[in-house]
């Protein structure tokens, strides 16, 4: 576990929420379900599944989804960074040997890969707050199982839980178990990743949990099948917070510093500007940029409304890559 009141999933699992079976289309959980599976890492010290000190059945297992048709699955890294092996628990109840692609630590997903040839689900397109929400995992380790909510926010960041957080926030109720398994929507559509809870004093649920975007789980997972690691975008410019005084005036935030010969040097981002919104996506605080950027790959072209001398004028800025 990541800590008491601010606790992320080892794995996350499932008790029942508020959205009712008739507003889910006909099929679509079974759909979901055929295409998730329980993650079972054997961590060092300690046998498949916990042991002694561990209440049967509680840890440390997780969940996963099917990420394309190649045998690629997505879960949560926590789940399985300490793994000295890892196998996957099938639909069906096989068990098979699963291997770790590769990790991004900044968002926390993890991609693995297994020979059986799983349907993928489909990605949703970013819900609205109020849409149902219905969330599958490997509750307590108990296999798979669903509960059903709603989706309580969107473009969550600053919750604590991760260096790069892009959450869709759910009432559908999660526990440890469920870490890395899907959230999707009435359609049985991926709307994001489950990943983390808020508790109180321990991890159970409180009605207050988070999941990965979609959106930056296929960038971050597609990076890992492709190359291994995360491409990341650079903008070359800091931001901070603003002072209290500015936000009586205008909601975003302080450009704190620009690098020298960067893309927003070159693209005319100044020391002092207000950033209000990249993308499209308004910009409350600093962690709102950065998710947006870390979204983007090298070379994309980024909009930005920016705030200067009580102007608000468009920057149009293309993105740099690591070198």
């Amino acid at each position: 576990m990541r800590g008491a009141l601010l606790s992320a999933l080892v794995c996350a699992a499932i008790a029942m929420g508020g959205a009712k079976a008739h507003d889910l289309k006909p099929g679509s959980i079974q759909a979901a379900l055929a295409g998730s599976v329980s993650v079972l890492p054997q961590w060092p010290g300690l046998p498949q599944g916990g042991g002694a000190d561990i209440p049967p059945g509680v840890a440390p297992e997780g969940t996963g989804y099917a990420f394309d048709g190649s045998g690629h699955l997505v879960t949560a890294l926590h789940v399985v960074d300490k793994a000295v092996s890892i196998d996957v628990r099938l639909p069906d109840g096989r068990i098979v040997v699963a291997q770790l692609v590769g990790g991004d630590p900044a968002t926390d997903i993890a991609v693995l890969k297994i020979e059986e040839r799983l349907s993928p689900l489909p990605d949703a397109p970013l819900p609205a707050p109020g849409e149902n929400a219905c969330a599958i995992g490997n509750a307590f380790g108990l296999d798979l199982s669903v509960t059903c909510g709603s989706v309580s926010a969107v473009r969550r960041a600053g919750a604590g839980f991760n260096a790069i957080e892009d959450f869709i926030q759910t009432d559908a109720a999660m526990n440890p178990g469920a870490s890395g398994g899907p959230l999707i929507d009435a359609q049985g559509r991926v709307i994001g990743q489950l990943s983390a809870i808020f508790a109180a004093q321990a991890d159970t649920n409180i009605g207050v949990n988070f999941a990965v975007s979609a959106r930056l789980v296929r960038r971050v997972a597609g990076d890992l099948v492709a190359f291994g690691a995360v491409q990341r975008a650079l903008l070359g410019a800091g931001f901070a917070p603003l002072p209290r005084e500015m936000r009586a005036v205008t909601g975003g935030v302080s450009v704190r510093g620009v690098r020298p010969g960067g893309p927003a040097e070159t693209a005319g981002l100044k020391r002092g500007d207000i950033v209000r919104a990249i993308a499209g996506r308004p910009v409350y605080k600093p962690q709102d940029a950065m998710a947006e950027i870390y979204l983007r790959r090298p070379g994309e072209v980024v909009d930005m409304i920016v705030r200067r001398d009580g102007d608000e004028i468009t920057i149009q800025i293309e993105l740099d890559g690591l070198k």
